[in-house]
């Protein structure tokens, strides 16, 4: 059988661990398998009782032709999956065609298979929902009747009919009673997870804004002459500043996940690029933690979701600089069976063998006794075990208590030679000096500290409250993404462009989850940052805008000329 074919014969009977179960395809496999099996015990009961050969010859043809069904019911789901109530039906009337014609043509010797009969009545309750089990028991309970009616055994013993009967009928009763328990107590724990989600969601937005607010205050205190002392207690608040923040991050992240709305984005990308971001964002944690944070260059190229990957790799550091602090940390990446694999090495102290079959579990956090106390909620792992999943990939941990901890992330895709990926560094970063900003936001203290970091960095800043009806000329747009009167950072933007009449670049600072607002947006080259905001990543995505902004005026000089 050529290898393209056989691939494609053998994913018929194959679940993959990248999708869910699916019970109505795992329910016509077995049907398959049953359906060969309830030929070969027909055609040995009739052989043991000598029956004709025109009982042979009839028994294989009907059970051939169930066979036949059974395949093509299992082709229909593959081809086609999901719900069908016209597939079901049909699945639901030969099941019991073919196990009625067992227990009526099959005698006493065949009364087992009345056991068959309950487990597939039972069984399309469990799988499809009470309806499927009232529809299923109506089945059973004729399938007995027609077989009560022309078999002579059935006829000649009618209390075996009438137990058969009240058992067909309690049985699912019982488990109708249980699945309408356990469907109630399933939305009651649904609508708990929703709450709690909506709760974190909203308390992380909430709490947001007063933290980025003193975040954006406390660099520019930074700025300003301290002495050493004043320096640094400035230092102190924005080191817990920035555990709050990372708190929050975990909390909209989960609450994010949660929700179901994250859909990776795949694409080439550089990983030498992810790699100089990490540490980047991590260099001053990292100097706070006395941790050398290295990654080892590499001009491999993956195929992934850039945004979803980086958090998985924050969070993996975010853990290693609060639990090994001040040994060495290495970000590395190696090839693996045609794959890439991201490998991060610390030299901590390891963590103990009972601890690691619970470090992806959610709020579980390695404590020993007399270990010191370590900010978080035990959420960074969790993170990064869900968001791997969703992209197909796999993640684990490796520790040897006193030499250190490895947390590999296995399964990227190797981006093939000929897709071209575009580097992030395009030459020297130019200074955001002169750089002309409207500046966007409805909470007044988040106005105040914005504008007064974004001058310190040399920029001409005109700030507004609401989406403003006039506007001077600008290069660039920093806008909330929530406005108050129902207005967003959408509206905003389209508004500003329409009256400079050309498509300025802009950035949106948001609280909420970064792809409902990018859905939102509908402008992928629109810069999202979430809050609380760190001075860094705002001065770095405003350079990154400005390198944009001279290299369109440079084609257009080039243009004129």
């Amino acid at each position: 059988m050529p290898g393209g074919l056989r691939t494609k014969f053998a994913d018929l009977f194959v679940t993959r661990n990248d999708r869910p179960t699916d019970a109505e395809r795992a329910q016509a496999t077995f049907r398959l398998g049953a359906a060969t099996l309830f030929t070969v015990g027909m055609l040995s009961v009739f052989s043991s009782r000598g029956d004709t050969a025109f009982s042979t010859t009839q028994t294989i043809l009907s059970f051939s032709s169930y066979i036949l069904v059974s395949a093509s019911i299992l082709f229909w789901i593959v081809k086609r999956p999901g719900e069908n109530l016209l597939r079901r039906a049909i699945s639901m009337v030969s099941d019991y065609i073919a196990v009625g014609g067992i227990m009526t043509f099959g005698g006493a010797a065949l009364l087992p298979a009345y056991a068959p009969l309950l487990w597939v009545t039972v069984g399309y309750g469990l799988r499809f929902g009470s309806r499927y089990l009232i529809a299923s028991t109506c089945m059973a309970l004729l399938s007995i009747l027609v077989t009560a009616y022309l078999n002579p055994f059935w006829r000649e013993n009618p209390y075996v009919t009438i137990t058969l009967l009240l058992t067909t009928l309690l049985v699912p009763a019982y488990a109708y009673n249980l699945l309408e328990r356990v469907y109630a107590a399933f939305n009651t724990a649904r609508e708990a997870n929703v709450a709690k989600s909506r709760f974190l969601a909203q308390a992380s937005h909430d709490l947001r804004q007063p933290i980025h607010a003193i975040s954006l205050f406390t660099a520019c205190l930074k700025d300003t002459r301290l002495d050493r002392e004043q320096r640094q207690m400035v230092e102190n608040v924005d080191r817990s500043l920035q555990s709050v923040s990372r708190l929050f991050r975990s909390l909209l992240d989960i609450s994010t996940l949660d929700s179901g709305k994250v859909t990776p984005v795949f694409e080439p990308v550089a990983v030498k690029d992810l790699f100089e971001d990490i540490v980047r964002q991590n260099s001053e944690a990292a100097q706070w933690a006395g941790v050398e944070l290295r990654a080892v260059p590499t001009r491999a190229h993956v195929i992934i979701d850039a945004t979803l990957m980086t958090t998985i790799l924050q969070n993996v550091i975010s853990n290693v600089l609060k639990y090994a602090p001040g040994h060495p940390v290495l970000i590395g990446c190696r090839r693996r069976q045609g794959q890439l694999a991201i490998e991060v090495y610390d030299r901590g102290n390891g963590i103990a063998a009972h601890h690691l079959p619970k470090v992806f579990d959610e709020f579980y956090q390695v404590r020993e006794r007399g270990d010191r106390d370590v900010d978080g909620v035990g959420l960074g792992l969790p993170i990064v075990k869900r968001l791997t999943r969703l992209m197909g990939l796999s993640a684990y941990l490796r520790s040897v208590p006193g030499r250190g901890t490895a947390v590999i992330i296995e399964g990227l895709q190797v981006a093939s030679q000929a897709t071209t990926v575009k580097s992030k560094k395009e030459g020297p970063r130019p200074a955001i000096e002169g750089l002309r900003v409207l500046l966007v936001e409805d909470d007044e203290d988040v106005l105040q500290a914005t504008a007064t970091l974004l001058r310190r960095w040399g920029c001409v800043v005109e700030i507004q409250l609401t989406i403003p009806d006039q506007v001077a000329e600008c290069d660039l747009i920093v806008t909330d993404f929530d406005l108050g009167a129902k207005a967003t950072g959408v509206d905003c933007i389209a508004r500003v462009r329409s009256l400079l009449k050309r498509k300025v670049p802009a950035i949106v600072m948001t609280g909420h989850d970064e792809n409902r607002v990018k859905d939102d947006l509908g402008d992928p080259e629109i810069a999202i940052l979430a809050k609380p905001i760190r001075p860094a990543e705002l001065r770095s995505m405003m350079t990154a805008e400005k390198l944009k902004i001279d290299r369109l005026v440079r084609q257009a000089g080039a243009s004129l000329h």
